[in-house]
Protein backbone atom coordinates (compact mmCIF):
# COMPACT_ATOMS: atom_id res chain seq x y z
CA UNK A 1 0.00 0.00 0.00
CA UNK A 2 1.08 3.38 -0.62
CA UNK A 3 2.56 5.72 2.20
CA UNK A 4 0.37 8.72 0.84
CA UNK A 5 -2.94 9.29 -0.92
CA UNK A 6 -2.67 10.77 -4.53
CA UNK A 7 -3.50 14.54 -4.37
CA UNK A 8 -6.75 14.38 -5.70
CA UNK A 9 -8.02 11.60 -2.71
CA UNK A 10 -5.81 14.27 -0.05
CA UNK A 11 -7.92 16.83 -1.77
CA UNK A 12 -11.11 15.26 -1.77
CA UNK A 13 -10.67 14.25 2.07
CA UNK A 14 -9.54 17.39 3.06
CA UNK A 15 -12.60 19.24 1.44
CA UNK A 16 -14.89 16.78 3.07
CA UNK A 17 -13.26 16.90 6.54
CA UNK A 18 -13.54 20.74 6.38
CA UNK A 19 -17.13 20.72 6.00
CA UNK A 20 -17.50 18.18 9.23
CA UNK A 21 -19.03 20.99 12.49
CA UNK A 22 -17.57 18.74 14.92
CA UNK A 23 -13.96 18.09 13.89
CA UNK A 24 -14.10 22.27 13.39
CA UNK A 25 -15.80 22.20 17.07
CA UNK A 26 -13.41 19.55 18.60
CA UNK A 27 -10.24 21.57 17.48
CA UNK A 28 -9.40 18.36 15.66
CA UNK A 29 -6.97 18.37 12.64
CA UNK A 30 -6.18 15.79 9.56
CA UNK A 31 -2.99 14.26 10.16
CA UNK A 32 -1.29 11.38 7.54
CA UNK A 33 -4.14 10.35 4.48
CA UNK A 34 -3.16 7.35 2.50
CA UNK A 35 -4.76 4.74 0.88
CA UNK A 36 -6.98 2.78 3.51
CA UNK A 37 -5.77 4.75 6.13
CA UNK A 38 -6.26 8.46 7.61
CA UNK A 39 -4.58 9.96 11.26
CA UNK A 40 -6.94 12.86 12.99
CA UNK A 41 -4.91 14.51 15.60
CA UNK A 42 -6.71 16.35 18.42
CA UNK A 43 -4.95 18.60 20.46
CA UNK A 44 -5.37 18.99 24.18
CA UNK A 45 -7.39 21.57 25.89
CA UNK A 46 -10.26 21.71 28.91
CA UNK A 47 -12.92 21.92 26.22
CA UNK A 48 -12.34 18.37 25.30
CA UNK A 49 -11.48 16.66 28.61
CA UNK A 50 -13.94 15.44 31.13
CA UNK A 51 -13.63 16.04 35.28
CA UNK A 52 -10.75 13.96 36.10
CA UNK A 53 -8.75 15.92 32.52
CA UNK A 54 -8.56 12.60 30.49
CA UNK A 55 -9.68 13.42 27.27
CA UNK A 56 -13.62 12.61 26.99
CA UNK A 57 -14.56 9.39 25.52
CA UNK A 58 -16.98 11.21 23.13
CA UNK A 59 -13.96 13.17 21.83
CA UNK A 60 -11.94 10.25 21.93
CA UNK A 61 -14.87 8.31 19.88
CA UNK A 62 -15.70 11.02 17.40
CA UNK A 63 -12.02 11.09 16.03
CA UNK A 64 -12.19 7.72 16.18
CA UNK A 65 -15.22 7.28 13.73
CA UNK A 66 -13.82 10.27 11.34
CA UNK A 67 -10.32 8.74 11.00
CA UNK A 68 -12.30 5.42 9.60
CA UNK A 69 -14.62 7.12 7.86
CA UNK A 70 -11.91 8.91 5.77
CA UNK A 71 -10.00 5.58 5.13
CA UNK A 72 -12.55 4.42 3.76
CA UNK A 73 -13.28 7.38 2.04
CA UNK A 74 -9.69 7.25 0.09
CA UNK A 75 -10.58 3.76 -1.51
CA UNK A 76 -14.04 4.77 -2.85
CA UNK A 77 -14.91 6.18 -6.39
CA UNK A 78 -14.71 10.02 -6.37
CA UNK A 79 -18.69 10.39 -6.65
CA UNK A 80 -19.43 8.15 -3.49
CA UNK A 81 -19.58 9.01 0.00
CA UNK A 82 -19.49 7.34 3.41
CA UNK A 83 -21.75 6.73 6.22
CA UNK A 84 -20.98 4.79 9.37
CA UNK A 85 -23.26 1.99 9.94
CA UNK A 86 -22.09 0.91 13.41
CA UNK A 87 -18.86 1.59 15.60
CA UNK A 88 -17.42 -0.17 18.69
CA UNK A 89 -14.59 1.18 21.07
CA UNK A 90 -12.87 -0.23 24.15
CA UNK A 91 -11.70 2.75 26.05
CA UNK A 92 -8.51 0.60 27.05
CA UNK A 93 -6.93 3.72 29.37
CA UNK A 94 -7.74 6.93 30.39
CA UNK A 95 -6.81 9.23 27.16
CA UNK A 96 -4.08 11.73 28.35
CA UNK A 97 -0.95 13.53 27.13
CA UNK A 98 -0.09 16.05 24.65
CA UNK A 99 -2.64 15.48 22.11
CA UNK A 100 -4.58 12.00 20.72
CA UNK A 101 -3.96 10.43 17.64
CA UNK A 102 -7.09 8.61 15.71
CA UNK A 103 -6.11 5.76 12.82
CA UNK A 104 -8.45 4.98 10.84
CA UNK A 105 -7.18 1.42 8.86
CA UNK A 106 -9.49 -0.17 6.28
CA UNK A 107 -9.51 -3.80 6.54
CA UNK A 108 -12.39 -4.77 3.84
CA UNK A 109 -13.51 -2.62 1.59
CA UNK A 110 -16.37 -4.12 -0.88
CA UNK A 111 -18.95 -2.22 -3.10
CA UNK A 112 -21.40 -1.41 -0.42
CA UNK A 113 -20.24 -2.10 3.21
CA UNK A 114 -16.41 -1.75 4.29
CA UNK A 115 -14.83 -2.49 7.52
CA UNK A 116 -12.42 -0.57 9.57
CA UNK A 117 -10.23 -0.51 12.51
CA UNK A 118 -9.88 2.02 15.01
CA UNK A 119 -7.16 2.76 17.20
CA UNK A 120 -6.68 5.76 19.61
CA UNK A 121 -3.25 6.80 21.24
CA UNK A 122 -2.75 9.04 23.90
CA UNK A 123 0.70 10.85 22.82
CA UNK A 124 3.40 12.39 25.01
CA UNK A 125 6.37 13.90 23.49
CA UNK A 126 7.87 10.52 22.12
CA UNK A 127 5.90 8.55 24.01
CA UNK A 128 2.74 6.59 22.67
CA UNK A 129 -0.01 5.03 24.37
CA UNK A 130 -3.14 2.58 23.13
CA UNK A 131 -6.42 3.96 25.04
CA UNK A 132 -9.04 3.17 22.53
CA UNK A 133 -9.55 0.47 19.95
CA UNK A 134 -12.51 -0.86 17.82
CA UNK A 135 -13.85 -1.96 14.85
CA UNK A 136 -16.35 0.14 12.18
CA UNK A 137 -18.86 -0.78 9.55
CA UNK A 138 -19.53 2.06 6.77
CA UNK A 139 -21.40 2.20 3.79
CA UNK A 140 -20.55 3.23 0.61
CA UNK A 141 -22.83 6.22 -0.91
CA UNK A 142 -22.80 6.07 -4.52
CA UNK A 143 -23.05 8.17 -7.16
CA UNK A 144 -23.51 11.26 -5.34
CA UNK A 145 -21.75 14.64 -5.25
CA UNK A 146 -21.86 16.18 -1.29
CA UNK A 147 -21.85 19.83 -0.93
CA UNK A 148 -23.95 20.28 2.43
CA UNK A 149 -22.20 22.29 4.74
CA UNK A 150 -22.65 25.20 7.45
Amino acid sequence: MADQASPEVRDRVTASFERQGLMRHLGARLGHIAPGRVHIVLPGRPEVTQQHGYFHAGATSAIADSAGGYAALTLFPDDADVLTVEYKINLLAPAEGEHIEAIGTVLRSGRTLTVCRLEVFGVQGQQRSLVAAGQQTLFRVPGREVTRGP
